[in-house]
């Protein structure tokens, strides 16, 4: 008996060292911004994701959603999540701010809006083809370029004839310029006035884009895979994958005037036609949502005015749909400061 409690004494004090261990390495985040409910109070991350970040691109990292009533940190997965709002995937199907599932075809080898605020723009190229005998192109997401403040920024899936796993896909563009982001994981890129930053989260094909107090872009590169092609009969040419893009985009700060295929969904006002449960709800508007090119903030619903100023009071608590991140070095974080 005297050994069996003796045992049980040991397993104790190893779980709660353990424990102790687990807080003591905890990350603990406060949101910076004054305006926010939750503006200077300390929030440690939770059991289940105690890190900002991780090695691992499928691990849960920890984040505070500063708008929240309680201030609760929250764990995130780190990629791209087709089956939550703000999504943007396959040929393409969205999930918009509403959490309403609506699919907008587009055309091959056209730009349109995606969101359209005075100060953002999110243009998507699709690209795709049409197959003998059908009325209209199948259409998948290959390229998004992004007008902000003064600057510009791009990201896309570079064309491949076949898939590799082995290769990375992912191009980036800032102000016009290439951008070479090493490989690998936690590999970060900063802008100058560090309003950008870009970290890969796997070592190819999977980036977090992250614009300063304006939103956050989750983005994978995949192909359209041979049992794709088998089961929705797209008919992918031999020479072709269509590399493209799943995307999740997180907003900070839209207006209630905000427009665009996705952005359209976080109005107030809006009434989405396509209702919950429609097995493939198709939304029109490509003539009012079209673009010249992928930084042309010439459409029909366009609203995007470089350094306009304009006044976001209109913005509403349903369109904060913040989420803020830490990084190794405290100063560079976006609205919140890491301690360990």
């Amino acid at each position: 008996m005297e050994i069996l409690k003796s045992s049980v004494a040991i397993i104790l004090v190893v779980i709660v060292s353990c424990v102790i261990q687990v807080k003591a390495e905890a990350s603990v985040v406060y949101c910076s911004n004054p305006f926010s409910r939750c503006f200077d109070k300390e929030i440690e991350c939770p059991f289940e994701c105690p890190n900002t970040e991780s090695d691992d691109p499928k691990a849960k990292v920890c984040y505070v959603n500063c708008d929240h009533p309680t201030c609760k940190p929250q764990c995130k997965h780190r990629i791209a999540n087709c089956d939550s709002p703000g999504s943007a995937c396959y040929d393409p199907r969205f999930i918009g701010g509403d959490g309403i599932v609506f699919y907008f075809h587009g055309k091959s080898n056209e730009h349109f809006s995606l969101v359209s605020d005075s100060e953002l723009q999110i243009n998507a190229r699709f690209i795709g083809h049409r197959p003998a005998g059908r009325s209209r192109d199948f259409t998948w997401i290959q390229a998004l370029g992004i007008l902000f403040q003064s600057h510009s920024f791009s990201l896309e899936a570079a064309k491949a004839a076949t898939w590799d796993n082995e290769i990375d896909h992912l191009k980036f563009s800032y102000n016009g310029q290439d951008l070479v982001i090493p490989e690998g994981p936690l590999s970060i890129w900063y802008s100058e006035e560090k309003d950008v930053k870009v970290e890969r989260v796997s070592s190819k094909n999977s980036a977090i884009v992250s614009l300063k107090d304006t939103a956050e872009i989750l983005v994978n590169v995949v192909p359209v895979t041979k049992e794709d092609d088998r089961v929705h009969k797209y008919q992918v040419p031999a020479d072709d994958c269509f590399a493209h893009l799943e995307v999740q985009f997180r907003f900070f700060n839209l207006s209630a005037k905000v427009d665009g295929v996705l952005g359209r969904t976080y109005r107030p006002d809006f009434e989405n036609p396509a209702k919950p449960g429609v097995a493939m709800a198709v939304l029109g508007g490509e003539k009012e949502y079209k673009t010249e090119s992928l930084f042309s903030t010439n459409c029909k619903t366009c609203i995007f005015a470089t350094g306009s100023g304009a006044d976001h009071q209109e913005t509403t608590e349903l369109m904060k749909f913040g989420t803020l991140d830490c990084t190794r070095r405290s100063s560079a974080g976006y609205g919140i400061v890491c301690k360990k």
